[in-house]
């Protein structure tokens, strides 16, 4: 007869293993070109020191420029891919972006919906590219089932004010509180918005991005403008801001190290196609200027210039 093997080990195995990093599920679309979807979000949750638990809800036909198509998959198979995970991984933060179709978001919202406490950042995209047929349903089911259970709605200036305010109709733009009351009067608690122009100082134009709630502002930050654009910007906010939530993070201080961590991606951002520019979501493991002939030289004899590393310095405009 075979002896049972003892659980003791095992179980002192466990006890003195490291805790795990926080892991965050993100519903996304696979975006082949790596820019933003759950490319980036993988990217940028493991940069930024936790666990991505990434769930296809999407297959994006996109280049570095532009968005042609997509694919949704199937509203069950997405649902079950989180749940086989869920019954095994403890969940820490939620990342919702491209969900592809209604039927999408009615099943991601059944899953949020299980796990109330979890912080949820939610990232609208700006999506003219889809049939207005497919548009619309898509952002009445995200505005009556993903915005309830949302903790901080991110996107850009337009894309939040044609989203949450259609009618407005006031020369001048609405706030970022403005913005917040609207989403809160769907259950969202702050909205994060980015792109809010700034008037021009001289020859110099800035950019604001603010965190707001119901009451107010709440924190911020602003770039400069200049005329390099990038994709997958938004992407890589909000999958920052979702990790650091999940590690525990206060709201404000959080919103300042993501904006941050854009911000130095952003300047490391490099031109893998003919399109735009995407952010370097791991700036920080790149050689320092100071670290000696590894710096100037590859390990193989082949000159800096010639790795394949991002670029430094390139201008920002955060979309």
């Amino acid at each position: 007869m075979k002896p049972t093997p003892d659980p003791a080990p095992e179980a002192d195995l466990a006890a003195t293993e490291p805790p795990p990093p926080a892991c965050v599920m993100s519903f996304n679309g696979s975006d082949p070109s790596g820019a933003g979807g759950l490319s980036g979000d993988i990217a940028t949750i493991a940069a930024m020191g936790a666990h991505a638990l990434p769930v296809v809800t999407a297959i994006m036909m996109r280049d570095t420029a532009e968005v042609f198509d997509q694919h949704p998959v199937d509203a069950e198979a997405v649902a079950e891919q989180a749940r086989s995970v869920l019954e095994d991984v403890t969940i820490a933060g939620w990342k919702v972006g491209f969900l592809g179709s209604a039927e999408t978001v009615a099943a991601v919202a059944e899953v949020l919906s299980d796990y109330p406490d979890v912080p949820l950042v939610s990232y609208l995209p700006g999506l003219s590219w889809l049939d207005e047929d497919q548009l619309q349903p898509y952002l009445e089911a995200f505005r009556e089932l993903i915005l309830p259970a949302t903790e901080v709605l991110v996107g850009n200036h337009k894309t939040l004010t044609d989203f949450l305010l259609p009618d407005w109709d006031s020369e001048r733009p609405p706030s970022a509180r403005e913005l917040a009351v609207a989403a809160a009067e769907h259950g969202t608690r702050y909205v994060l918005v980015t792109g809010v122009m700034l008037p021009a100082k001289g020859s110099e134009q800035f950019i604001d991005n603010v965190l707001a709630s119901a009451q107010g502002a709440l924190t911020g930050e602003k770039f400069e403008r200049f005329d390099t654009a990038f994709v997958g910007a938004g992407d890589t906010l909000s999958a920052a801001l979702a990790s650091l939530l999940a590690a525990g993070s206060e709201l404000q201080a959080a919103v300042g190290e993501a904006l941050s961590f854009l911000d130095q991606s952003l300047d490391s951002g490099f031109r893998p196609g003919m399109g735009n520019v995407v952010p370097d979501r791991f700036f920080w493991a790149l050689p320092g200027p100071d670290e000696g002939a590894d710096a100037e030289q590859g390990t193989d004899g082949e000159s800096a210039d010639e790795q394949p590393q991002g670029s430094k310095g390139i201008s920002r405009r955060v979309h």
